[in-house]
């Protein structure tokens, strides 16, 4: 069996996302400049062959993927879909502190939405899915990439590196970025986190 190596590619920019609204099931579009920054992937994922390709449902997933150059391999997968934040989608984390403080998605619940429990079982199902290819491929290494969100991404890593959900708490993500999770000398690792093709 091929090493699984998962490349996690977040969306670009949206006006939530660059008001720091929590965007869960809300479909926006892309911004111009989150366009830019999908195109801005392309060179780098032209240099990598996947083994598959799979988005999230939510449009500025897919987009992305599309403006990066992969939009032809892409299989949806529902479990890349962000959190579901239930009664706070669209709130900022200002906001939510405001009535629960020290608030954060990787430690208090969602009134209305996704526990941490659930998240996992997704993000697991994520991790399995993607190693049934890596164990049909040849070669060394099989490359994986997923086009999503910010906290569902943080929170695959979180999983994959044994910390759950939570473990994501650690983890900056900007948008436009690329991230790699794979192995050293046999053991989960990451490889990169948070690499933004375009420098701010």
């Amino acid at each position: 069996m091929a090493s699984l190596q998962l490349w996690l590619l977040r969306h670009g920019a949206t006006e939530w996302a660059v008001n720091g609204r929590h965007t869960g099931s809300t479909d926006l579009p892309l911004l111009p400049e989150g366009e830019r920054e999908a195109q801005a992937l392309a060179p780098v994922l032209a240099q990598q062959t996947f083994a598959a390709v799979f988005s999230s449902p939510l449009q500025r997933a897919r987009r992305t993927c599309e403006l990066a150059g992969l939009g032809d391999q892409a299989q949806i997968e529902p479990g890349l879909k962000e959190w579901d934040y239930g009664d706070y989608e669209g709130l900022t984390t200002p906001e939510i502190r405001a009535h629960v403080p020290g608030w954060s998605v990787f430690s208090h619940p969602c009134p209305g939405g996704e526990s941490s429990e659930q998240v996992q079982q997704r993000c697991e199902r994520v991790i399995a899915r993607a190693s049934q290819v890596a164990s049909a491929a040849d070669g060394a290494i099989c490359p994986v990439a997923l086009f999503a969100h910010g906290h569902i991404l943080r929170s695959l890593a979180g999983c994959w590196l044994g910390r759950g959900p939570a473990g994501g708490a650690q983890l900056a993500l900007g948008t436009g970025s690329f991230c790699v999770l794979g192995y050293e000398r046999q053991n989960r690792a990451l490889i990169h986190w948070n690499a933004p093709v375009i420098q701010p």
